[in-house]
């Protein structure tokens, strides 16, 4: 993407984790952003570090769909525009079939697919006009690996890649770019009870510089991989 400063990126999740390391990298790029989370008090933790460009900061429940085309409405209004939307809001919560779980699941389908969805169906009518703009999607490589552990959980992350992989034939050649990143296991507060058989995990620091160095200034489409001694983060890019 050519003229990165004064750019505009709404990031879901911003407060904790993936989105937060997200937000931090986009900033020191140059990008102006909109830290949308649940938790204020971290949110403004947050942005904290973040001087040398405006940011926003909206409170957001993402199993809102009203919630949800606000915090898109209040970007453009207080920024005038919005050039990039990142979903990175997630809940991996029992995702076992046996354990009867429901109301865990019915939380993450809420969040991890039906949240991504109200986000992108907010921001597309203001890209479509300008014929410009990037979804970036956070799947999980959880999209493809299942483990009985895993089972909802996985399925709405592999939701979320069919959601990129049909996005991107919907919006061929309209000038707006669709790209799903698959993280390996990362050191998050959502993972710190998983088992991961002694493996290390990801940092989130180590997401964001993939997602930097791949996604964000890349024009081309591909399939990119950035890996660690541990696990491998899949990157789809399509334009």
């Amino acid at each position: 993407m050519d003229n990165i400063v004064g750019r505009v990126a709404v990031i879901t999740g911003a407060s904790s984790g993936i989105g937060k390391e997200i937000a931090k990298a986009m900033h020191s790029m140059g990008f102006r952003v909109v830290l949308a989370g649940r938790n204020r008090k971290r949110l403004n933790q947050v942005a904290m570090h973040m001087r040398k460009y405006e940011r926003l900061i909206v409170e957001i429940d993402m199993t809102q769909r009203q919630e949800v085309e606000a915090l898109i409405a209040k970007a453009i209004e207080y920024f005038g525009r919005v050039d990039i939307l990142v979903n990175s809001a997630g809940l991996s919560l029992s995702s076992q079939i046996t354990s009867h779980q429901v109301e865990d699941w019915d939380a993450m389908i809420d969040t991890n697919l039906k949240g991504t969805l109200y986000a992108i169906n907010a921001v597309l009518p203001h890209f479509q006009q300008y014929k410009e703009g990037h979804i970036i999607n956070l799947a999980s490589i959880s999209a493809e690996e299942v483990t009985k552990d895993s089972t909802v959980y996985s399925a709405t992350k592999a939701a979320v890649q069919m959601i990129s992989r049909g996005l991107e034939k919907d919006l061929a050649r309209t000038g707006i770019k669709v790209t799903s990143i698959l993280p390996g296991m990362v050191d998050t507060p959502m993972t710190e009870q998983s088992d991961f058989g002694g493996r290390k995990k990801l940092e989130t620091y180590d997401i964001a510089e993939c997602g930097k160095k791949y996604t964000l200034c890349h024009t081309a489409t591909a399939t990119c991989q950035c890996k660690s001694n541990y696990y491998t983060t899949s990157i789809e890019i399509f334009s």
